[in-house]
């Protein structure tokens, strides 16, 4: 069967995510299809399937707009993927990649961008790329070098050469090569190569400027994909741009190949909103898009975004706080105030999203800077820099949405974060006044702004362009790796301070489900990605263990004991111990190249830029002692037995509560069992897809899990397939309603006839004396738990919790005549 005549899906109820590339391509994912059917999931969710750099695991470099990557089988590989997935009618979600193109060596394997380079700005494709054309005369900076321009021609280090066809290069074209880069010569210039002074009169006659690697602040005049060099931007706003960029998956997708598409990272784009706007205009009606957005705290997606709602960030972030046990926050925190580590998270944020600023986005600073100064020619640049640096820092979220063009229309809840950020500027610093006074207004009605117009459009749109990855660097891939209280918080979208107030929680979790149900109902939600900082299962063990506070003090105090004797700082042990209750008895290698990326990330004691080898060493010889022997082992392994019946409710209750949200649940490629996985490229390991589905059919066969990892397949293989055949409680209008259980049940009503019924804090429970009369004010009828088959009949003082929870610390209630009568 091809594509185009491929058999209705089924309604879309849920996604199962798989990384594809050279080591499980098309064709594997085939063999896995089998399994996610069985398991329940209506869609594939793939990564980018595009031409991305040779080897990448990912997918994001992508390098060819053009193709299918013949890495994972090409155009025919994943026809080969849909028709199989078609016939069993489910569809296929595929990963765009809109915000930018992979920039490494060799750079021809980026045609467009090798264009660029050889013809200049008035290359065709100049625009394709969001470059700075005027700030260095006209070149394109590639600060790739590893001393001084002079230095590197003086040792001989770069060379004029002929091409190879081999490398994508035309025969007989001329070259410059400097190691592993190879790079074009303009047309008509080849001549001064012959001169005495050949090579420096080539070098300076080309449209791009080498540059030392140090020097990127100045040389660097492209905008990158966060403070990534080899990621350069792409200018997916024009029309064309999209059209070329886009031709092969709306190709495959109208030949009936792909079904729907997640969208990576909109909020690089000049205009997020036009942007889906314009996919929404090119796909079927019926066609799913989810944005990769994270929303921070109370923030909400933008209600005029054309898409279905988010990949489920905020949904995991809501999870995330109703699991923290409220009875132990006072003994967690204690534990983190003795390692002399920052006790407020705010100011641990704030000094960190300044160091993103002025030390890992110079570039970005600058070039707001040069905008800045085209607009208000009047001020003073270096007041300006400031006003611009803590505007950068006091933006709280990825971004505000200012549209220049389109400020007539404009939502001022969109605007908010962005006037919030110039009045607490102009508080903290009154010196500043004029300038944060003028750049907010500049930045916020660009429409209005004197001037250049196009300058004030121009700073609007990349001031909001910037401000994301001031968030992502700053927060997630910095202060995260810092501020160590309950490290199972410190997740993308979530905010490890909720574990300070858990008692506002889960009104919290239940305030974000109301309004998913209202307006985003098929919203993804989820636990674990590609981008986690630890997987579910990880965090779990974590939290379950927070919640005793006895066994959290002293493994603590142990572990501050041995990094002393090691000479380690107290803060990074107490996130090295955290990581070992989280992830269990991991592999010394995985566990040092974890710890390796985590004290780089910190960027207090070592960093990617100049390593310290020595503390590392240090920090790796104390892991080592931590995970074979001593106290801080044996402590460790204790604390797990003894609440292992918590990490157990925990897992349950985490996986429950996603996939019966509002919304719609996509399971990560490894989470069809316990996962003990830490931050990628830990979490993108090989899937063993043959222990899943000997263990699924085993528990479809006899009935019954045998373990924790049997028990988190059977939740969610029986609730993905509830899920297909129960869209009242389910599907689009559903709703939600919160069930009234007391502190130590947390419940929620879907549809008026499927309840969600989980234990919370369960360690404290016990401690109580446990659920004693409790009860859950359900509506009275007779209601079987979809898990265990137990039978509730529900009279109007509602169901005895113990009555709920004597099988298991979860349960699914659903009215028994809607189980019996089956499909409608």
């Amino acid at each position: 069967m091809s594509p185009t005549e491929q058999t209705d899906t089924r309604p879309l109820t849920a996604t199962y995510r798989m990384q594809l590339h050279a080591g499980f391509t098309c064709d594997d994912a085939v063999a896995v299809l089998p399994y996610v059917e069985a398991l329940g999931a209506s869609h594939i969710y793939l990564s980018p399937v595009l031409t991305a750099v040779p080897g990448s695991e990912h997918g994001y470099d992508v390098l060819d707009h053009t193709r299918v990557n013949p890495e994972i089988g090409g155009r025919e590989g994943l026809e080969r993927l849909a028709a199989a997935a078609h016939e069993r009618g489910m569809g296929v979600v595929v990963d765009i990649v809109p915000n930018h193109m992979a920039l490494v060596a060799p750079l021809w394997r980026n045609e467009p961008l090798w264009q660029v380079l050889r013809e200049g700005r008035r290359s065709p494709r100049a625009h394709w790329f969001d470059v700075d054309w005027d700030h260095l005369d006209g070149r394109f900076g590639l600060p790739v070098l590893g001393r001084p321009l002079d230095e590197a021609v003086a040792a001989g280090e770069i060379t004029v050469g002929t091409g190879r066809e081999d490398e994508g290069v035309a025969a007989g074209q001329l070259v410059v090569r400097y190691y592993e880069h190879v790079l074009p010569v303009a047309s008509g210039t080849e001549q001064l190569a012959e001169r005495p002074d050949g090579l420096h009169a080539l070098l300076k006659a080309q449209h791009w400027l080498l540059g030392h690697w140090q020097d990127g602040a100045e040389v660097l005049n492209y905008r990158r994909f966060f403070e990534v060099d080899g990621l350069i931007g792409v200018r997916v706003e024009e029309t064309d741009v999209f059209e070329a960029t886009h031709a092969e998956l709306l190709d495959l997708h109208h030949h009936g190949v792909v079904d729907g598409f997640r969208v990576d990272h909109p909020d690089g784009l000049a205009d997020p909103e036009g942007y889906l706007a314009m996919l929404r205009d090119r796909v079927r009606p019926d066609a799913p898009v989810w944005v990769e957005k994270i929303l921070e705290g109370p923030e909400r997606l933008p209600a005029t975004w054309e898409c279905e709602g988010t990949t489920g960030y905020d949904a995991n972030a809501a999870v995330l706080g109703a699991l923290v046990d409220p009875t132990t926050a006072e003994a967690v925190s204690t534990s983190w105030f003795a390692t002399g580590g920052e006790p407020d998270l705010a100011v641990e944020v704030e000094r960190c999203k300044r160091l993103a600023v002025e030390e890992l986005l110079q570039p970005e600073v600058a070039r707001l800077v040069r905008r800045a100064r085209e607009v208000l020619p009047h001020a003073d640049e270096h007041r300006l820099r400031a006003a611009l640096v803590e505007l950068l820092v006091d933006v709280h979220v990825y971004r505000a949405y200012v549209r220049p063009g389109h400020q007539t229309e404009a939502d001022p809840e969109l605007l908010r974060p962005l006037t919030e950020a110039v009045r607490r500027a102009r508080v903290r610093r009154p010196d500043l006044d004029t300038e944060l006074a003028e750049l907010g207004e500049v930045l916020s009605h660009p429409d209005g702004a004197g001037g250049d117009p196009g300058a004030a459009s121009d700073l609007a749109i990349r001031f909001q362009q910037t401000t994301g990855p001031v968030m992502a660097k700053g927060i997630e891939d910095t202060a995260f790796y810092r501020w160590h209280r309950l490290v199972a918080l410190n997740e993308v979208g979530a905010d490890p301070a909720v574990g300070e107030r858990p008692d506002q929680a889960v009104q919290a979790l239940h305030t974000w489900a109301a309004h998913q149900a209202r307006h985003w109902p098929q919203g993804m939600t989820t636990l674990s990605t590609h981008d986690t900082k630890r997987s579910e299962d990880v965090r779990a063990r974590i939290l379950a263990v927070a919640g005793d506070a006895d066994a959290w003090r002293d493994i603590s105090a142990a572990t501050a004991a041995a990094a002393q004797r090691h000479g380690v700082d107290a803060p990074t042990a107490h996130l090295l111990w955290q990581t070992l209750v989280g992830a269990g008895r991991v592999s010394p290698d995985r566990l040092h190249a974890y710890l390796t990326k985590a004290v780089r990330e910190a960027k207090l004691h070592t960093t990617w830029v100049e390593p310290d080898e020595d503390y590392e060493r240090r920090v790796l010889a104390l892991a080592d002692e931590m995970l074979t022997e001593g106290g801080v082992s044996e402590a460790i392994a204790a604390a797990l037995r003894d609440n292992a019946p918590t990490v157990r409710t925990l897992t349950l209750t985490q996986k429950l509560v996603q996939l019966t949200l509002p919304g719609v649940p996509d399971t990560y490629q490894a989470s069809g069992l316990v996962d003990l996985s830490l931050v990628d490229p830990d979490n993108r390991r090989p899937v063993d897809y043959e222990e899943r589905v000997t263990r699924l059919r085993r528990l479809d066969a006899e009935g019954w899990p045998q373990d924790l990892s049997d028990e988190v397949l059977w939740v969610i293989s029986r609730v993905l397939r509830l899920r297909t055949w129960l869209p009242q409680a389910y599907g689009r209008g559903a709703g939600y309603e919160p069930l009234e259980g007391g502190e130590h049940v947390l419940g929620f009503l879907r549809g008026g006839t499927a309840a969600t019924l989980t234990i919370r804090a369960p360690r404290a429970l016990g401690a109580a004396g446990g659920l004693g009369d409790t009860r859950v004010r359900l509506p009275a009828d007779h209601w079987r738990d979809a898990l265990t088959g137990a039978d509730h009949h529900v009279g109007e003082e509602g169901a005895l919790a113990v009555d709920v929870f004597a099988r298991a610390p979860v349960a699914l209630l659903v009215r028994a005549r809607d189980l019996e009568e089956g499909p409608r």
